[in-house]
């Protein structure tokens, strides 16, 4: 990628995690969005995602965006555009980091010549954004606050990056079975018996982090977590409530947020949305759903979506239905013609889609990530993973976070 393009992609992404960033300490706080007529109320207080208890919390320097995936695209035009943000815990950037150890290796000539932005202090930068939101009295300590990554185990499917992380930063990885809250303070438990922890790296969804707040059955975060951060004695990263601004509903809204919240213009352009929710906008898509990808308005990882030009009548029909019984939770957009990268496929050079998931950390300032995580369509024609369309609510053993985390399968075998 060249370094203008770069430059430009730098300047988006920046502006778009400080404009969320604002928008969710803004709907957790006084909620002058509302009546500023940005977006409709009932696509926050609405959605699932949005978290009532969390009403009023407030979260280290107003941040909440510390860890974020970007995912960008290029279309037939050349032109990048944001296809989605990723608050939720995003994943990947292991794979960025190690994919870049490995290609120095195995050519160094090819980054001898060429000026590769490195990659390589991504560690170190995420490490001084967890340390920037500690608690005072945990800043102010002569020992450095205490840091550690919550993960749902071995049987999730990103636990590499979990471990990896955490070896890389220097943090202890723990379940939630390693943890316990008392008088409002977060201990993890080790061979030396009870150790506080200042700041917790969480790799779980927050639905799972606290059963006395969010999903009571859960078995992967711990009781009190909430409690913990209210008081100011935990800090979260990325914080609770994140979810609700990288909603896709919110996405159709992030470029009038970016000018309500910092009153610029904002740079990243992004693919043309309909928010179901709205009748002109359902009739629309309702009138040519094929030509539409649907996605399920608080979704991640590709599930609750729909590509149309890809589906059969019956799930066109079936996805119609389920549009007609909740618009509220989807929205549509039509499909992008994605760019192509060249790949050796059973031993010829052919083209396969991609896209471009840009990381960037949010501590005292942005700092995006010089490279990025390229996802390929290995099918031919293919514009990537298609998932079936659920028909129902998912169980915890059908999430992201969760995996085949045995203790879940115990609860919802």
């Amino acid at each position: 990628m060249e370094a203008e393009d770069w430059r430009r992609i730098t300047r988006g992404i920046d502006q778009r995690v400080r404009a969320l960033s604002l928008f969710l300490a803004d709907v957790h706080g006084p909620q002058r969005v509302r009546p500023a007529g940005i977006l409709p109320t009932e696509l926050v207080l609405g959605s699932r995602l949005y978290r009532r208890a969390l009403h009023g919390v407030e979260v280290p320097r107003g941040i909440y965006t510390h860890v974020a995936g970007i995912d960008l695209v290029r279309d037939r035009a050349g032109r990048w555009l944001v296809l989605e943000d990723k608050l939720r815990t995003p994943s990947g950037v292991s794979y960025l980091l190690t994919n870049r150890q490995i290609m120095t290796r195995i050519s160094p000539r090819l980054f001898a010549g060429m000026p590769v932005r490195s990659v390589d202090h991504y560690p170190d930068d995420l490490l001084d954004v967890l340390r920037t939101i500690a608690p005072p009295e945990a800043a102010a300590a002569p020992e450095v606050p205490t840091i550690a990554v919550l993960t749902p185990g071995i049987h999730n499917s990103a636990y590499f990056e979990h471990s990896f992380l955490a070896k890389q930063i220097g943090a202890d990885l723990v379940e939630g079975r390693d943890l316990v809250v008392r008088d409002a303070l977060l201990f993890m438990r080790t061979t030396r018996g009870l150790r506080r922890v200042d700041v917790l790296y969480r790799r779980v969804d927050e639905d799972y982090l606290d059963p006395l707040v969010f999903r009571w059955e859960s078995l992967l975060g711990s009781p009190g977590l909430v409690q913990a951060c209210s008081e100011g004695n935990l800090a979260l990263a990325d914080a609770t409530g994140t979810g609700v601004a990288d909603g896709k509903a919110i996405y159709a809204y992030a470029r009038a947020l970016t000018r309500y919240y910092l009153g610029e213009e904002p740079v990243p352009e992004q693919g043309e949305t309909h928010v179901l929710a709205e009748p002109s906008a359902r009739e629309v898509v309702l009138g040519d759903l094929r030509r539409n990808v649907v996605k399920g308005a608080g979704e991640s990882g590709g599930y609750g979506m729909l590509t149309g030009p890809e589906a059969s009548q019956a799930e066109l029909e079936a996805c119609r239905e389920r549009i007609l019984a909740d618009p509220r939770g989807f929205i549509a957009q039509p499909r992008v013609d994605l760019s192509t990268c060249p790949c050796f496929v059973d031993g010829a050079m052919v083209p396969r889609r991609v896209d471009l998931r840009v990381f960037a950390l949010f501590g005292e300032r942005v700092r995006v990530v010089p490279g990025g995580l390229t996802r390929v369509a290995l099918r031919a024609g293919s514009y990537g993973r298609r998932r079936p369309t659920p028909a129902g609510p998912r169980w915890p053993t059908a999430t992201t976070s969760c995996g085949s985390c045995p203790q879940v399968k115990k609860l919802f075998p």
